[in-house]
């Protein structure tokens, strides 16, 4: 039988961990913390009873990513809870911009705008899992649908600002500003706009959801399907 050792209990090496195990390799899993979990760990970090996600809370790639659908983790608790609206920006004036699953309910909230974030994000969202293949993959590669990467890259390219400019409104421009600061870079810098594509397409193809109970729920559901192929997960070790 095949060995593996996967270093670290984040979502990621617990994902790579539970697909190794279930095509039968004997996976082991090191975490230098004394839980797993990660950057979806859960906690009660305030009042008894109430759980905070420690770092991420919302999982629109696990909802939609072959690698974490094929793992079956609703068997193992894990649910998935969808809010009416997925994000809001607001303004100083009491307005602000919504960002909605359906991306004609979105269209029709921007008013004068809507027509724009149609013409942005519509063909990307349409296509997002095809555009995901290659998105998700090396960024050496030879693209599987090089037409909707195209489209994609060219309006990920410029900054976040540029990409604002064909938008009229405040609630534009906010919304787009919002999501795009999710690069953790100022909003002048080339390539901001990638992060701003790639949320609101896959928001508008899969929305944002939360793990019921907290993000710990999506670790805990990965650990089960490692463990329940024979895995083995030990926390507390580091590895130097």
């Amino acid at each position: 039988m095949s060995e593996a050792i996967v270093v670290g209990a984040g979502p990621n090496g617990l994902a790579c961990a539970a697909t190794l195990a279930g095509k039968g390799v004997a996976v082991t899993v090191i975490e230098a913390g004394e839980t797993i979990g990660g950057g979806t760990r859960s906690a009660e970090l305030t009042l008894p009873g109430l759980i905070h996600d420690e770092c991420s809370a919302v999982h629109s790639a696990s909802v939609g990513a072959p690698s974490m659908t094929s793992l079956g983790l609703e068997r193992h608790g894990l649910e998935w809870a969808w809010p009416e609206v997925d994000l809001a920006h607001p303004l100083d004036d009491g307005g602000g911009g919504a960002l909605l699953r359906s991306i004609a309910d979105t269209v029709a909230g921007l008013g004068a705008d809507g027509p724009a974030w149609m013409r942005t994000f519509g063909a990307s969202s349409a296509h997002f899992d095809a555009l995901a293949e290659d998105v998700m993959r090396p960024i050496l590669h030879l693209p599987r649908h090089p037409l909707s990467l195209a489209r994609f890259g060219l309006l990920s390219l410029p900054a976040a600002t540029l990409l604002a400019r064909r938008f009229d409104t405040e609630e534009g421009r906010a919304l787009l500003g919002g999501v795009a600061a999710h690069s953790f870079s100022p909003l002048t810098q080339p390539l901001t706009s990638a992060a701003a594509m790639l949320l609101i397409c896959s928001c508008h193809r899969y929305g944002w959801p939360v793990a019921k109970g907290g993000s710990q729920a999506i670790a805990d559901a990965l650990a089960a399907v490692i463990l329940e192929s024979g895995g083995k997960i030990e926390t507390g070790r580091t590895v130097r």
